[in-house]
């Protein structure tokens, strides 16, 4: 039976998966078929498959702590309040990715985006020479980020917009057995309405990706009423944190982003229990 692991993203709330990826390495759980994620959720999943052990922590409490990558005062002022540019640039100097372990991994990684031109969810399989770009593009949160990432000629944006939680792409690529960490909890129905309407409007010039924005709820409940009500002859273990993370989109205070991570591991530990015993199962963190 086909099995993949599928990881939610949500900027700094994927500290949270963090903790659960390395409970999982340390268990040795796994190998999956595939690995399906967006936005942090994919570049949560890069660093496992690479095997990088604790990568992601220490990505959260250095780089992704700067004001350098984050900072409301710039945003003010017409630059960007996330420079993904930045933060791509100081992984890569510091701490960087190994794209070629990952692309070794017996794991099929697949990198949801939002094409930019038509709001689509738009899914690749990186290789080593474009692993880092495409993690970048699924990451280029619009409005917070003013660029958008150019891949073969079309411009990509957060991969979370279009494919928040990707459950149905492992499903559709035929996953039968499936592995899903969120950033939230199980029961949260998604983003407001004013929120996403809020968004729409503010990339108004790019019609597609306001169009995606204005889905961006529907989207979001019909994952989750897929993971509520799987279809016939697939199981899933869903793994969430049982209250709303003390950790925002854009937290940097340290012991915040600590303590969430300190319960991502008490999740994987659960999580990794279920897996293995080859349970279906809402793990609660």
């Amino acid at each position: 039976m086909t099995s993949a692991i599928v990881v939610e993203g949500g900027a700094m709330r994927g500290i949270f998966a963090a903790g659960v990826l390395d409970v999982l390495l340390e268990s040795g759980t796994g190998p999956f078929d595939l690995a399906v994620g967006s936005s942090a959720g994919a570049c949560n999943l890069a660093s496992h498959l690479a095997g990088q052990h604790r990568r992601n922590y220490r990505c959260y409490l250095t780089q992704m702590r700067r004001t350098e990558f984050s900072d409301a005062r710039r945003f003010l002022r017409g630059g960007h309040w996330l420079d993904i540019d930045y933060l791509w640039a100081a992984f890569d100097r510091e701490d960087p990715l190994d794209v070629a372990a990952a692309a070794r991994s017996p794991t099929r990684l697949v990198v949801g985006t939002t094409a930019v031109d038509t709001g689509e969810a738009t899914f690749f399989e990186p290789d080593a020479g474009d692993m880092s770009e495409v993690l970048r593009a699924s990451s280029a949160v619009p409005f917070l980020f003013r660029r958008f990432v150019d891949l073969g000629g079309r411009a990509f944006a957060d991969g979370g917009v279009a494919a928040p939680i990707p459950v149905e792409e492992a499903h559709r690529r035929g996953a039968r057995r499936i592995l899903v960490i969120r950033s939230r909890p199980a029961d949260f129905p998604g983003p407001s309405r004013l929120e996403c309407s809020f968004v729409a409007a503010a990339l108004r010039e790019h019609r597609g990706l306001a169009r995606a924005f204005l889905r961006y709820r529907s989207i979001y409940a019909r994952s989750v009423a897929f993971l509520r009500s799987p279809p016939p002859g697939t199981t899933v273990v869903h793994v969430a944190p049982e209250r709303h993370l003390g950790t925002s989109r854009l937290t940097r205070d340290r012991t915040t982003l600590e303590r969430d991570y300190a319960r991502g591991r008490a999740a994987g530990e659960r999580a990794t229990a279920a897996w293995t015993a080859g349970a279906t199962a809402r793990i609660l963190g």
